[in-house]
């Protein structure tokens, strides 16, 4: 699997990892999962580096469907960490997915795993 995430309790944190070819099935397991761990509080916020990812296999419907999904709540801070461009704007891309689809989000996409950690408040 290419998707990976921690529950940093004590941070109230959810690091999110990607590598290798990233699938719609996994993305969409990976939110099933947290949604069913016990360990996870809607209000925590969230760290998703996609770093390691070399591919994306995932189609516009449904990069829709997995920005439009609801895991954590409208007051949870969400840094995305996409190093290249092609992976920042696809980021980009699903963040105003959310923001049209009227999804409160406090969300923003980074270049630099360093300041998604510094505007989360997690340095």
């Amino acid at each position: 699997m290419s998707l990976q995430y921690v529950i940093d309790k004590e941070r109230r944190l959810v690091i999110l990892t990607g590598s290798g070819r990233l699938t719609f099935d996994e993305v969409r397991e990976n939110q099933d999962q947290l949604l069913r761990d016990p360990e996870l509080s809607p209000d925590f916020d969230q760290l998703v580096d996609l770093a390691a990812v070399t591919i994306y296999d995932v189609t516009m419907d449904e990069a829709k469907t997995i920005a439009r999904r609801a895991v954590f709540s409208p007051t949870s801070r969400r840094a995305l960490v996409a190093p290249d461009p092609a992976t920042y704007g696809l980021a980009r891309l699903m963040q105003t997915h959310r923001e049209l689809a009227q999804v409160q989000a406090v969300a923003s996409v980074f270049y630099d795993r360093n300041e998604a950690l510094e505007w989360l408040g997690r340095r």
